[in-house]
């Protein structure tokens, strides 16, 4: 269910009712524990964790006007849903987070290559969510997004 937006606070009025609990609260935890130089912005239709291009000027290499997109999360149809480019670029990182998903959470991880979907809300473990949002510095995010480019040319 895509949410039309220009601005972060419009999207948030659009999340239903039903979910905007969460989705606030999932929200607050990354903005309160985003490392510096990522800002949080409207990326992709979603609400997003950007590194800006008066941080990195080079921008995102699809789109070099577009800041470098690290995060996102978003109110889908059928699921909340975390993206985080971290845990697919950094196999280090991904085996971290599915080792310490079960500690938080009773269901089984449904995850995609960055996604990771929460269907129900009363499941989201927003502690891991807070402390995966500390695992990468904006420079550690440019650094390895740099170095996967450099491998796919």
């Amino acid at each position: 269910m895509k949410i039309p937006a220009n601005t972060v606070e419009e999207y948030l009025e659009g999340v239903p009712d039903d979910r905007k609990s969460a989705f606030n609260k999932l929200r607050e935890g990354i903005v309160k524990n985003l490392p510096d130089n990522f800002e949080e912005a409207m990326s992709y239709g979603m609400i997003g964790y950007v590194v800006p291009l008066s941080v990195y000027p080079d921008g995102y290499h699809c789109k070099k006007d577009t800041p470098l997109p690290f995060m996102n999360i978003a109110n889908q149809k059928n699921f909340i849903a975390v993206y985080h480019m971290g845990i697919y670029a950094n196999p280090e990182l991904m085996k971290w987070f599915t080792s310490e998903y079960p500690k938080h959470c009773k269901r089984k991880l449904d995850m995609g290559k960055s996604c990771i979907r929460f269907k129900k809300m009363d499941d989201i473990p927003f502690e891991l969510i807070n402390e995966l949002t500390t695992k990468m510095s904006a420079q550690a995010w440019i650094d390895l997004y740099e170095s996967k480019l450099a491998n796919k040319k």
